[in-house]
This record gives C-alpha cells, structure tokens and sequence, in this order.
C-alpha cells in the first residue's frame, strides 16, 4: 500500500479505522500500533504499543491488549484488524463465548477473535521463548472456536492489503 498506516487510509470519505471503530460502537477500543502515538489522535482511544516485545509481531499486540483489558476489570477481549472496514456489527456476540475467531469462505481469521483475558501470562510466557511466532499455533491448541460467517454483500474479514483491494472494497461502497 505504499508504507504508512493502512487502517488511516479513506474508503467512503472516512479512514478504514473509522469504519472498524463504527462496527464495534458502543465498544470500548484501544488501538494497538507502535510508533507515533498522535496520529491517531483523531479517534480518542488509547493506543497501546507492543512494549517489551516489540518486533514480536500480532501476539505482541494481542498481549497488549489483554493487558488493557484486565486492568480494565474485562475477562475478553475482541481483536479485529485495523484494515478491515466490513466486520459486522453484531462480531461479539456471534463470538461469544470466549474463546473464539470468525472464518469466511474457508478461511480462519485468528486476529478476528474474542479473547479470553486469562490467557495473558500463558501468551506473555510465549513471548518470551524464542518460538516461531504464529497467531494460530499460540490459540488453537487452548480450546479457540472457529466461528464460521456468512458472506453478505463481501467477505467481512477482508483486509485490505493492496490498491486493488483498496478499489474493491470502495466499489462495494457503491
């Protein structure tokens, strides 16, 4: 996509975040990035970084969250992709109970998925053995549901990754 963030960029007038953040309204959202906490601002969560494991990838951020979400006094949390602006409005619940991750046309979303907030020691753990790093080798084997969605008009869990993407996802838009 050229570099910068992908969830700050527009579709329909508004940044792909806006359109995730409208899904999971009334929500309480933290968003998980690294870097410049200021840009964004604009959408009045806090923003989390990955902290002692930066560099960790995904499960960096799901810790993070976990984190936020325990000092919350939460027992999930619900991760969703910055940059995918279709998710339904109803994705909590149809996850519920936890744990659990959403599937479409074949396809597991394990970064789409409620999160049970006792498995943060058990994911700070992981981190901090040097294992190859994968969403779904940490979740599945702890008992991770996989929820399958239907597709409406598009794949709710579609990221977009590339200006083809970009240009589809406006078209459905209209």
């Amino acid at each position: 996509m050229g570099g910068g963030d992908k969830p700050l960029l527009m579709l329909g007038g508004a940044p792909l975040l806006a359109h995730v953040l409208a899904a999971l309204a009334p929500l309480p959202v933290a968003i998980s990035a690294n870097g410049d906490p200021a840009r964004f601002a604009p959408f009045g969560c806090p923003v989390l970084d990955d902290g002692p494991f930066l560099g960790e990838g995904p499960l960096a951020g799901v810790l993070a969250g976990l984190d936020w979400a325990a000092a919350m006094g939460c027992t999930t949390l619900l991760t969703v992709p910055g940059d995918t602006p279709f998710v339904p409005k109803d994705l909590a619940q149809a996850l519920a109970p936890a744990p659990a991750c959403a599937a479409s046309l074949g396809r597991t979303h394990p970064l789409v998925a409620l999160w049970p907030v006792a498995w943060r020691e058990a994911l700070r753990a992981e981190l901090s053995t040097p294992n190859p790093r994968s969403v779904s080798r940490f979740a599945m084997p702890r008992g991770m549901r996989v929820v399958d969605f239907p597709i409406r008009q598009c794949d709710p869990f579609r990221n977009l990754n590339t200006p083809a993407d970009l240009a589809a996802a406006r078209r459905v838009l209209g």
